[in-house]
């Protein structure tokens, strides 16, 4: 069976995303290796889960640059789902994360939308 096991997210800087996704996210760093040519091999991917996991890439050139935080168009691009709606979404807050909303209770399940540091929008998604 074929799965999806990275997605590409173009980052300003892979210290300060790596950071954001770690410590105010939660997530784990699963790698970060020195390619040796100035550029590293950054993935991180929800704490204790398998499979998809995000490529922290650094922008590389100015058109590069220029996507960082617009990835998706201004649509919500990511969906992060939990199973602690409340916890979660009260822990980033305090973690400094940018809700865009408060939270709501639709028939699909609780949803609020965030932004990461750069802007690309985020579902916080507990399922019904």
């Amino acid at each position: 069976m074929s799965h999806i096991a990275l997605v590409t997210l173009v980052v300003r800087d892979y210290d300060e995303a790596l950071a954001f996704y770690t410590d105010a996210l939660g997530f784990e760093r699963v790698e970060d290796t020195d390619r040796g040519d100035g550029s590293r091999w950054v993935v991180v991917r929800p704490r204790g889960a398998e499979g998809t996991g995000l490529l922290l890439a650094r922008a590389k050139d100015e058109a590069q640059a220029a996507s960082v935080g617009a990835q998706t168009g201004g649509r919500v691009g990511f969906f992060l789902h939990t199973e602690d709606f409340a916890g979660d979404h009260a822990r980033m807050r305090a973690a400094g994360v940018r809700f865009l909303e408060e939270p709501r209770h639709e028939v699909y399940g609780s949803v609020a939308v965030f932004e990461d540091l750069y802007g690309n929008r985020w579902d916080l998604l507990q399922p019904a």
